[in-house]
Formats: structure tokens, C-alpha cells, sequence
């Protein structure tokens, strides 16, 4: 995968203390992670709950669910980062 690529990272909502909603804090870390690499990141709300999704030219290169990514954070020793990077790089 060429680098400074466009990374689409599609989120649902997810439940925190009761209430369901839209967050950015787990994406922290997995923004770092793909930034750091040369990629650019658009953040992009779905209704699927609980699930992020890279999208890579049109495609779905990568899936998870949004609690597995450790909250706040670089990414650099969250495995989930290094594998959705990973994902990212092998997308051709």
C-alpha cells in the first residue's frame, strides 16, 4: 500500500456508563497508528454499533469491534493498531 493513502475508519456507537453513543476516544490510538505509516484519516459515523471498519479504496480491509481498541492512547502497543495497520499496508 502506497503511503499517505485516504483511510476511511467507519464507527458505530457503542455503550460507556449506560448510554450509547458516538465516540472518538478509542480511535485515538488507530488514528496514530495509520498516521504515524503516512496514511490520512476520515472519520466517518455508521449505525452499526460497536464496530470499526477501514475502508481503503472503496474496499473493507479491516473489521472490529470498537471496545477492543485500547481507550486514548498512541497505538504503538495496542495489537489491534498494529494489526488494522498491518491491514492497511497489505490492501493491494
Amino acid at each position: 500500500m502506497p503511503q499517505n493513502s485516504l483511510v476511511k475508519i467507519r464507527y458505530g456507537p457503542y455503550e460507556s456508563c449506560g448510554i450509547v453513543e458516538h465516540r472518538t476516544f478509542r480511535l485515538d490510538g488507530l488514528q496514530a497508528a495509520l498516521k504515524a505509516d503516512g496514511h490520512q484519516c476520515v472519520l466517518e459515523q455508521t449505525d452499526v454499533w460497536n464496530t470499526v471498519m477501514l475502508i481503503v479504496n472503496g474496499e473493507c480491509v479491516y473489521v472490529c469491534n470498537i471496545t477492543d481498541l485500547e481507550f486514548g492512547g498512541d497505538g504503538r502497543l495496542d495489537p489491534m493498531c498494529q494489526q488494522a495497520t498491518d491491514a492497511v499496508r497489505n490492501a493491494y
